[in-house]
């Protein structure tokens, strides 16, 4: 009996210090909306909303760089253009 309390408790400190690994491996959910606060809404960045984004910077004659980078005037006239550019 004393044998058995001994590998329940190995089990269950291996699981113990395992879980953390575990938690840490899975894949973390992934929230892609980018926040528009002049029109109060949410956009989902997607690989179709980055295609608009590139449009948007050839259209303007803009250097191509990521939507991140930008700064918060020129995110702010891309929300503006793309209101007025629906799909």
């Amino acid at each position: 009996m004393n044998r058995l309390n001994s590998y329940s408790i190995a089990i269950l400190l291996a699981a113990a210090l395992a879980a953390p690994a575990v938690i840490v491996a899975a894949p973390a959910a992934q929230d892609d909306r980018v926040y528009d606060r002049d029109h109060k809404d949410y956009h989902h960045w997607d690989d179709h909303e980055n295609q608009a984004w590139h449009r948007y910077l050839a259209e303007q004659h803009r250097q191509e760089h990521e939507f991140a980078k930008a700064n918060k005037k020129e995110q702010e006239a891309y929300w503006n253009w793309r209101h007025s550019h629906p799909d």
